[in-house]
């Protein structure tokens, strides 16, 4: 069954500008410029006002089956993401785990790509390099914590993700070998915490994040 006319609308904040050309959304606030490709998506997308003058997107899908209806949402969600980019950013922190060799590293190229030594007293040199609009620091307060900051989730969260794969074990036991680059946590939303898992096994070798 297709219904005739799903819609759904989202506030636009103040100083916050959005374009729509050809279902390609540009966004542009006080830290930047982000744009996202919905081509693929059977949705229509405009600009509108309310009765009290405030700005919305409208998302419509026209005869839409389930699926193309549930797009909407998700679409909607990507904007929404979008908006915090510009507006406050992301931030992941992410800590080094290790048991007996200490984990070395060195953010080189101008903050925008990361070197490990001695993974597991490995001599090899493990370079990441960051994505576009992503940078990486070491942080002052905690040791042993990165931080990665950008405007796009997405790129912020593959580079930390590109670094957490770096330092996978390799030929050993991963239930007794549990060293690593793992993710702590990621910041945004005026500093709201939003836990990301896959840091509990660290309780397992003496060490803490929080």
């Amino acid at each position: 069954m297709k219904t005739i006319l799903s819609s759904e609308t989202m506030d636009i904040p103040d100083g916050v500008k959005i374009k729509i050309s050809a279902r390609i959304i540009e966004v542009e606030g006080p830290r930047g410029k982000l744009s996202r490709n919905f081509k693929h998506l059977n949705l229509d997308f405009q600009l509108i006002k309310d009765e009290e003058g405030k700005r919305k997107l409208k998302i419509d899908a026209w005869f839409a089956t389930r699926k193309t209806s549930a797009a909407i949402r998700t679409a909607l969600s990507h904007v929404e993401n979008l908006i915090t980019g510009v507006t406050k950013g992301y931030r992941y922190k992410m800590r080094f785990v290790y048991a007996h060799f200490p984990i070395n590293a060195s953010i080189t190229n101008s903050n925008t790509a990361i070197e490990i030594r001695n993974f597991l007293g490995e001599k090899k040199v493990r370079k990441v390099d960051m994505l576009e609009g992503v940078s990486i620091l070491r942080s002052e307060k905690v040791k042993d914590e990165l931080v990665l900051d950008g405007n796009d989730i997405e790129l912020v969260s593959r580079s930390a993700a590109l670094i957490n794969q770096k330092c996978h074990v390799k030929n050993k036991d991963i239930r007794k070998f549990l060293d690593g680059i793992y993710y702590k946590y990621v910041l945004h939303d005026e500093g709201k915490k939003v836990d990301v898992g896959a840091v509990i096994i660290v309780e397992k070798i003496g060490q803490y994040f929080m």
